[in-house]
């Protein structure tokens, strides 16, 4: 987990301090299921997902010594990532990704969690436009309904290496959200179980991209090595109207 960046002044303790509060209080809770499940905390990494929240915000959580966060829309990251241009942050994009954002999303986020489908590996390739390589996920399904967002088990070792062959893609591992009808620690079981069977392709793809606020715990005790948590560090997020 990232060290304090430094940025606080004393004026702003009393404004920070209420997001700082939740910030720790989730630090610790991640220790204590990296103990548990005999891992070390700073081998796993926290992303805060700052969903419908202002750029104030972002810059806030930087000055609390966060570094890594995750957005679901591309509009939303893009604009972000505009305005804090200025802020040293790694940018995941997190959320379902359609083909003809491909370019917009590869301009602002650093990793893809969420390549579900050849098309979009493709997509993601054709705007490159330097020799910079983009880290991605694959994002697994790990539900019964083959509509939502991530490729089914069974594709995914011929997805792994559709985006091998991809030269501007890194694979970094894999991702999944625990279905709400099953009980998180078979579901992150058997995405533990894929992530064994893509590194058996790409021995370096090691990230296991799995948890949030109610399961991180499950996850972790898995083997994820990166978590999503949004709402219990960043507060209720805003209404929209």
């Amino acid at each position: 987990m990232p060290a304090d960046a430094g940025g606080v002044t004393s004026a702003d303790d009393e404004r920070l301090a209420p997001l700082g509060a939740r910030l720790a209080a989730i630090d610790a809770r991640i220790a204590d299921a990296a103990r548990r499940a005999d891992r070390r905390p700073e081998d796993i990494t926290r992303i805060v997902v700052t969903k419908f929240h202002p750029a104030s915000l972002v810059r806030d959580l930087r000055a609390l010594g966060v570094q890594e966060v995750g957005e679901n829309r591309q509009q939303e990251l893009s604009a972000k990532r505009d305005e804090l241009a200025d802020v040293d942050l790694r940018w995941h994009f997190i959320g379902q990704a359609q083909t003809n954002k491909a370019g917009a999303i590869r301009r602002s986020a650093d990793a893809v969690h969420s390549v579900d489908r050849a098309r979009l590996a493709d997509a993601l390739h054709r705007a490159a436009e330097d020799d910079d390589r983009l880290d991605v996920l694959v994002q697994v399904n790990l539900t019964a309904d083959a509509g939502r967002g991530g490729a089914e088990p069974g594709a995914v070792p011929a997805l792994v290496e559709h985006v091998l062959s991809l030269d501007s893609l890194r694979l970094r591992g894999v991702m999944a959200v625990a279905p709400l009808d099953e009980e998180p620690a078979a579901a992150f079981a058997r995405l533990r179980g894929i992530a064994d069977g893509v590194r058996t392709l790409a021995p370096a793809a090691t990230w296991i991209s799995a948890g949030m606020t109610g399961d991180f715990a499950e996850a972790i005790a898995a083997g994820a090595t990166h978590l999503r948590i949004g709402s219990a560090i960043t507060g209720p997020r805003p209404d929209r109207g």
